[in-house]
């Protein structure tokens, strides 16, 4: 019998065969993984995003989906320069390419304009409040409306639409407001109006138009933001002739069954009032 040596070419020739096999097996392998791989995440296949700035969501939706891709949104901006609730901006940006499925973020701008609320301009210098109102977006009219005041050129009112505005009126962003400003004590006589059981604000507006402006103010009680106080008690006392651009002093509470029950021809003594 044949004695076999150190290395048997039948054990060699098996070997590389199966070698062989294996290699074929894993490039066979790899190419289909390629293959599904491809497949799998459509590569190749994309599409040019679709331009959509300018556009309303329930237009630009639609015509997205048309592409196989998504939108989502992300973020809201203001601006007055484009229409509301139109895109002003989008991920990825317009004729670049996505694959099918993509999500192509988007930002509006607001579906209305922004509102702001209008602070106590009283007693403050025209160019103060000029200074303020355009900080907050309002547009501030460059021709003011003069009163009688007892003080020149310090903020009696400020009016939107000819209206007089309360603090804390919520006006647009861009909306035209007018100044009323003092212009110091005028020459003609004026009837004192009885501002009893009015809110200082009502009070201020009803001595506007009789042009006379508000004195000194004492609150019997200290009150939260917010809370309505009456006036029940003025000086000089209604029906009194006044010069005008001058001032009523007046005492508030917030008992509105006191400002109801006080007379109306306040016979209070000024050396006594406060």
């Amino acid at each position: 019998m044949a004695k076999k040596g150190l290395y048997d070419t039948s054990d060699l020739k098996f070997l590389g065969l199966n070698v062989g096999l294996a290699v074929v097996v894993a490039i066979v392998i790899l190419v289909g993984l390629i293959m599904w791989l491809n497949g799998y995440t459509q590569h190749g296949k994309e599409v040019e995003v679709a331009d959509v700035r300018g556009l309303q969501t329930e237009q630009a939706g639609p015509l997205l989906a048309e592409q196989g891709l998504q939108m989502v949104i992300i973020d809201s901006t203001y601006s007055d320069r484009v229409p509301f609730g139109t895109i002003v901006e989008q991920n990825p940006k317009p004729q670049s390419h996505a694959k099918n499925g993509r999500i192509v973020y988007v930002t509006i701008n607001a579906t209305g304009r922004r509102k702001v609320a209008v602070p106590d301009m009283q007693d403050m210098s025209y160019r103060q409040a000029e200074t303020t109102l355009k900080g907050i977006g309002l547009y501030v009219d460059s021709v003011y409306e003069y009163q009688p005041s007892e003080f020149r050129d310090l903020v009696l009112d400020v009016k939107a639409g000819g209206v007089s505005v309360k603090p804390g009126t919520k006006l647009d962003v861009g909306t035209r407001v007018k100044l009323v400003v003092g212009q110091g004590r005028g020459t003609e006589q004026v009837e004192v109006p009885s501002v009893i059981g009015m809110t200082l604000s009502e009070a201020r507006m009803t001595l506007l138009n009789q042009r006379l402006t508000v004195g000194a103010v004492n609150y019997d009680e200290p009150a939260e933001e917010g809370t309505p106080q009456y006036v029940y008690s003025q000086v000089p006392a209604a029906g009194t002739m006044l010069v005008e651009g001058e001032t009523v002093a007046m005492r508030l509470s917030t008992d509105a069954d006191k400002a109801n029950s006080a007379h109306r021809t306040n016979d209070n003594e000024e050396d006594n009032w406060f």
